[in-house]
């Protein structure tokens, strides 16, 4: 029993045995989460289409979609605004992520121009929401590639928000299951 409560403390936050050679990625804060996040898709796919990159470059845009792949895709409520959410530190994570990848793309030739541009929108607008100094207990979390952040599973019971969207999701798989059943069922025919 204490065995298998081990395996699962360790299964809730940072992959356990993870390599020492991953690259660090600097830590966000919880205001810039909230913004890079309204930017993130435009950020991946500009990084997608650079030319020039570098090993760790990729290794870093890797990880951050990994992350959000770990993180439901982004798709749970309060993940990136509710601190207390079990998904906020995968969150954290997979925007830390994509901010260095935003950062690094300022050095690239080609990328240079358009990542600018973005960063100067998402300092104005984490002004303009006065968030720049809004911070929460993994804004000083720094990440490494080589390191897995996976979602608190054990607290999503006691996360309202996350339950009830993960409840309706089974809830409409049961429905779409029984519906399917029902529609393939051979029609059984009346012998009168």
């Amino acid at each position: 029993m204490l065995l298998f409560i081990a395996g699962d403390c360790l299964a809730h936050g940072r992959s356990a045995g993870g390599s020492d050679a991953g690259l660090d990625i600097p830590e966000i804060s919880h205001g810039e989460m909230a913004v890079i996040s309204d930017y993130r898709r435009g950020i991946i796919a500009l990084a997608s289409q650079a030319v020039d990159t570098n090993e760790p470059f990729r290794r870093i845009l890797n990880y951050a979609e990994i992350q959000y792949s770990y993180c439901l895709w982004g798709r749970m409520p309060g993940s990136v605004t509710d601190e207390e959410s079990p998904f906020n530190e995968c969150a954290h994570a997979y925007l830390a992520a994509t901010k260095a990848v935003l950062m690094a793309m300022r050095d690239m030739p080609r990328e240079a121009q358009v990542a600018g541009e973005i960063i100067s929108a998402v300092d104005a607008d984490m002004v303009g929401r006065g968030l720049t100094l809004i911070t929460c207990r993994f804004s000083g979390e720094t990440f490494n590639t080589a390191d897995i952040i996976k979602p608190r599973w054990s607290q999503v019971p006691l996360h309202f928000a996350s339950m009830a969207s993960l409840t309706a999701l089974a809830a409409l798989f049961g429905l779409g299951v029984f519906a399917l059943r029902r529609f393939l069922r051979p029609k059984v025919q009346s012998s009168e």
